[in-house]
């Protein structure tokens, strides 16, 4: 019988850690993923469960998210050590754990946060997107402290700093004001966000994303990251003197086929601002 330290869903855990840990996004035990599984998905991997499941409190109700299972990561768990011992890292839940955590603890400290960004986005996206990561990419973070906390003028920011983001992210990036992490409030804040941006910036602190997969997740956040890395670059080179036009970005969005959030556009050239 297959173990369940084998299953994809495990292993894409491994995986996303570890790579997020080598991006440097995620010092210590910072930064926390949550993928949602379908039933079919955890079954074969029953006889793996604990005999006796812990029951986690959880601070606000998700109603939307009754019986779904999830595997997160584990509060107070370094991610570069999850590829060491993934049952002591991450765990399997149903509100009860039913796997990991082997030598005691909790799941991640932002798990509510997760739950309502999950709720949200399971109803947006009729179950499409499964994954809520968040980590503190370094430059995305670094640009929260020297540019002008507007979503719109942000994300038009990153549209020009890479050609692929417009792509990427036609819905761009939402921002929230500052708020103490691992409470209820900045996870309601956040879910809202999460009712138009795929993408959400915690400032002075880290990013939001959600997607379908693992690597769609971590490819979302990888690509704003590299733009922030080119903008926190330019503007050190004396600042933004041509980029990416208006009537350009409309092309762009043209022939990929998507549709680029329009107060972005509206925004106007990032160096004209």
């Amino acid at each position: 019988m297959q173990s369940i330290l084998s299953s994809w869903f495990v292993q894409g855990m491994v995986k996303a850690t570890s790579d997020m840990w080598l991006k440097g996004w995620d010092e210590r035990n910072g930064g926390n993923v949550t993928l949602r599984l379908l039933e079919e998905e955890v079954k074969p991997f029953a006889a793996d469960f604990c005999a006796e499941p812990r029951c986690i409190e959880l601070s606000q109700p998700a109603p939307a998210l009754a019986n779904c299972w999830f595997i997160v990561t584990g509060s107070g768990k370094f991610f570069r050590n999850v590829q060491l011992d993934p049952a002591d890292s991450l765990a399997l839940l149903q509100v009860d754990v039913h796997w990991g955590l082997s030598n005691g603890g909790l799941p991640t400290s932002e798990l509510a946060s997760h739950f309502q960004s999950h709720s949200e986005r399971k109803r947006l996206t009729h179950g499409q997107d499964r994954v809520i990561m968040h980590c503190h990419a370094t430059n995305f973070m670094a640009l929260s402290y020297v540019v002008e906390l507007d979503a719109a003028r942000f994300t038009r920011l990153l549209w020009e700093g890479s050609t692929e983001c417009l792509v990427v992210f036609p819905d761009g990036v939402g921002i929230l004001p500052w708020m103490v992490p691992g409470t209820d409030g900045i996870g309601a804040a956040t879910a809202e966000q999460m009712r138009s941006h795929s993408l959400v910036m915690w400032p002075f602190h880290g990013i939001f994303a959600a997607s379908p997969s693992l690597d769609e997740a971590f490819g979302l956040i990888d690509t704003a990251e590299k733009s922030s890395e080119v903008i926190v670059k330019v503007l050190s080179m004396g600042g933004i003197r041509q980029s990416i036009t208006t009537e350009q970005l409309i092309a762009l969005g043209e022939r990929f086929g998507v549709k680029p959030w329009q107060a972005a556009l509206e925004a106007g050239p990032a160096h004209a601002a």
